[in-house]
């Protein structure tokens, strides 16, 4: 009983912190309402982080990235890539949809466009604009630098890493840093060496790093993936390559 009742009140901290730090924000892609969150630190022309979420939305992870970087000085925002009433409630849902976007790239890119037009209406300063993403957030970062958008730097959590073989490698004007887990089974070694000659033949800045006994979703604690350690470092080489790129 006492477990449990320390149990009840870290939740109801953890849900008070995040009412506290971040807030709703609804904008549109056309008709189709989108809502995001936001950290509290708007309208300060700051540094900023556009951070794109796991395949089932926003999640606890992104939540805890954004107060986090918020601590650090930057003003972040978490993007709604589905829209209201497209969430997804189980895994078989969560595929469907984030293959949807995954095959239909421009879609995404749409997508993610428009949300880093609203961190900018929230006060992000325009010049210093960063984006990370987690798993299906993570295949979103590298379609930013894919697309061209003008952010400072991408990094690519656990994402997935392939593009349709009929898209070409083009010129890639922004800074990468891929976090990649060394036992993910859902990137494929030709996966990995197709990402590497395309950022080598878009003549990018990039650095992937490879964390030993890993799964797929090893920087997120409710996962069985869950790799304290390995997530530690790799948080810390986020906030490294942000403060290069930013600061």
């Amino acid at each position: 009983m006492r477990k449990l009742f320390i149990l009840l009140i870290s939740l109801s901290l953890l849900q008070s912190s995040f009412a506290q730090g971040l807030k709703e924000v609804s904008y549109k892609d056309g008709t189709q309402e989108l809502r995001g969150m936001v950290t509290a630190n708007t309208g300060e022309n700051l540094p900023s982080v556009l951070i794109l979420p796991a395949w089932k939305g926003i999640d606890e992870e992104a939540k805890q990235a954004a107060l986090d970087l918020q601590k650090e000085g930057y003003m972040a925002f978490i993007a709604d890539i589905y829209g209201v009433g497209n969430t997804p409630t189980d895994n078989t849902a969560a595929g469907k949809i984030a293959s949807h976007y995954k095959n239909d790239y421009k879609a995404y890119q749409q997508r993610i466009a428009i949300a880093l037009e609203e961190l900018v209406r929230q006060g992000a300063n325009p010049k210093k604009i960063a984006v990370i993403g987690y798993c299906f957030g993570g295949t979103g970062a590298l379609e930013v630098a894919r697309a061209g958008f003008a952010v400072q730097g991408v990094v690519c959590i656990h994402g997935g890493l392939a593009k349709a073989t009929d898209r070409p490698n083009n010129a890639i004007h922004t800074k990468v840093l891929v976090e990649h887990p060394a036992e993910d089974k859902s990137v494929s070694q030709a996966d990995y060496d197709q990402l590497v000659r395309e950022l080598n033949e878009g003549m990018v800045d990039w650095q992937i790093i490879t964390y030993a006994h890993c799964g797929h979703t090893f920087t997120n604690p409710n996962s069985a993936d869950y790799n304290a350690v390995m997530a530690n470092r790799a948080w810390n080489h986020t906030l490294l390559f942000l403060k290069e790129v930013l600061d």
